[in-house]
């Protein structure tokens, strides 16, 4: 599946290539991907001249002079920039312009291409929903995304309505980066550890981003990312050494997923940090809503008589 250094990468190409063209005609293969009928969405953007193309997390937004096309690759694809004599053969959407270039746009399994009115976009559900780009984060917008909430960190990064773009792909090496575990709790972590997984999600995403995505994915024109394999710390590298501490890595199961882990690098609880006297904790027990005090203070030893 695309993530944030794909789509990152897709939508710059696509901005570089096709801003300023005129989209004249639009071939629709399947029309199941569309938020449309067929025939509405062509007449929605025929003769929309382009503006520009950005993304936030896995959507791409293409800004025209009709309104909004939004692309989502979902669980894979590609988009091709090519000419009307060269089409590839699998396709679900063609846009063809006015200089006789083509996007050509495939989905591997499901996939999104929508329209928006130039002043509908807060309203389109699946995109109004999503939180910022996961790299735009500051260590300040992060602790406060963070601040008195609940769960596992994963789960946390993985939410795209906290932030967008980080999925099972990349995840693996920014914990590992931040040195978390990935069952770690949103309130175990201390300031210093957020401000380090803010650093880690910059440092496991923009070297891909920097290499045009990664190596399984294509490009506009159809050339594999420059992401390799031997760039991935962790993920997906099962019984090798860490490559900090030579420790074996793990794959560990976290809720419906998978996680590959350094066990020595990353601790399941947080190392040197005493327990706070007086924490107030959830009791365990079914159906109970009633909490309990934890004191860790030593009891003062009875007088004698």
């Amino acid at each position: 599946m695309p993530e944030l250094p794909e789509i990152t990468s897709r939508a710059r190409e696509m901005n570089a290539a096709l801003a300023g063209k005129t989209i004249t005609a639009i071939d629709i293969v399947q029309p199941k991907c569309l938020n449309l009928p067929p025939a509405k969405f062509a007449a929605a953007l025929r003769n929309a001249r382009i503006r520009s193309v950005a993304n936030r997390g896995k959507w791409i937004f293409v800004d025209t002079t009709k309104g909004w096309l939004l692309l989502n690759l979902g669980m894979g694809g590609e988009l091709l920039f090519r000419d009307r004599t060269r089409l590839p053969e699998k396709r679900r959407l063609v846009f063809e312009f006015d200089d006789g270039t083509c996007l050509a746009v495939n989905f591997w399994w499901f996939g999104y291409a929508h329209f928006v009115p130039a002043s509908g976009l807060g309203r389109h559900k699946m995109t109004s929903a999503l939180g910022p780009n996961a790299i735009d984060l500051t260590e300040a917008d992060l602790g406060a995304k963070i601040h008195g909430r609940r769960g596992g960190v994963k789960a946390f990064l993985l939410d795209q309505s906290n932030l967008a773009g980080i999925g099972n792909a990349y995840i693996h090496d920014i914990l590992f980066l931040a040195g978390l575990h990935p069952k770690r709790s949103l309130e175990s972590l201390s300031d210093p550890e957020v401000a380090g997984l803010a650093r880690a999600i910059r440092d496991g995403l923009l070297p891909s981003i920097k290499k045009g995505g990664a190596f399984y994915e294509l490009n506009l024109r159809g050339r594999k990312g420059g992401f390799a394999k031997e760039d991935i710390l962790v993920g997906y590298r099962e019984g090798e050494p860490c490559p900090k501490c030579g420790t074996k890595i793990a794959k560990i199961k976290t809720g419906g997923t998978s996680s590959f882990i350094c066990p020595q690098c990353q601790p399941a609880k947080p190392r040197g940090r005493a327990r706070r006297a007086g924490k107030v904790v959830p009791k365990r027990g079914k159906g109970s809503s009633k909490r309990v005090v934890r004191r860790t203070r030593e009891r003062a030893p009875r007088r004698r008589a």
